[in-house]
């Protein structure tokens, strides 16, 4: 039997007015997509982000993306480089932990 897992992310938004649509975008996954409004535009990304990273999860490359994109853990209390919190989006993701107990999930 598993268990159902609530991972949430947190990452910075930008909003741009381009002609007659609104781009967001995720800078720091390089992801962006477009909205006729910023409503829209919040929900495609939000959605683009969810696939993208659901994606990485299957294939087992989440970490390797992350460094790739310069992340690196940090305490929780650390402070930013800005000082200031930048607009941002909350991406929740979903995962079922097939926990065995006889399996180990570490491997080493």
């Amino acid at each position: 039997m598993g268990s159902r897992i609530k991972m949430t992310l947190e990452l910075p938004l930008q909003l741009k007015k381009k002609e007659k649509w609104v781009v967001a975008s995720c800078p720091v996954l390089d992801i962006a997509s477009q909205g006729a409004t910023e409503d829209e535009a919040r929900r495609n990304l939000a959605e683009a982000l969810h696939v993208f990273l659901e994606s990485c999860i299957d294939r087992g490359t989440l970490d390797q993306v992350l460094k790739e994109c310069g992340f690196e853990a940090v305490a929780q209390d650390a402070e930013t480089e800005t000082g200031s919190a930048p607009e941002s989006i909350i991406i929740p993701l979903y995962l079922l932990s097939k926990f065995d107990e006889g399996r180990n999930c570490h491997h080493g």
